[in-house]
């Protein structure tokens, strides 16, 4: 899980040198956190932190995890190439729906 901007720096090493890494999750709320931005998971700087882990895994193959993802978010979200979407615990199922059509799996 990436939730720090250590982490994500060391990323590339991480994934070249331990194999079997299904898939990395990002930690967005404690990144944020950390970047001086709490919980403002649309802030420039975290999208730009955020944005690393996604390319530093696409060039090593692991699926990326967006942990919050919902029906605002969502065509951003699987835009920019994340693989793994964790849609927010509510009665609908809206983010869910929308993803599955806009990754032509409706």
């Amino acid at each position: 899980m990436c939730e720090e901007v250590k982490a994500i720096r060391n990323l590339p090493q991480i994934l070249e040198k331990v194999p079997g890494i299904g898939f990395v999750l990002i930690g967005e709320g404690d990144l944020s956190q950390e970047l001086g931005y709490p919980r403002q998971y649309e802030h420039p700087e975290v999208l730009k932190w955020m944005a690393r882990v996604v390319d530093t895994c696409k060039k090593n193959n692991v699926p990326v995890g967006h942990p919050h993802v919902d029906s605002n978010n969502v065509e951003r979200v699987l835009s920019e190439g994340y693989r793994f979407l964790m849609a927010a615990p509510v009665r609908s199922y809206a983010a869910l729906d929308k993803g599955m059509k806009l990754a032509g799996r409706a």
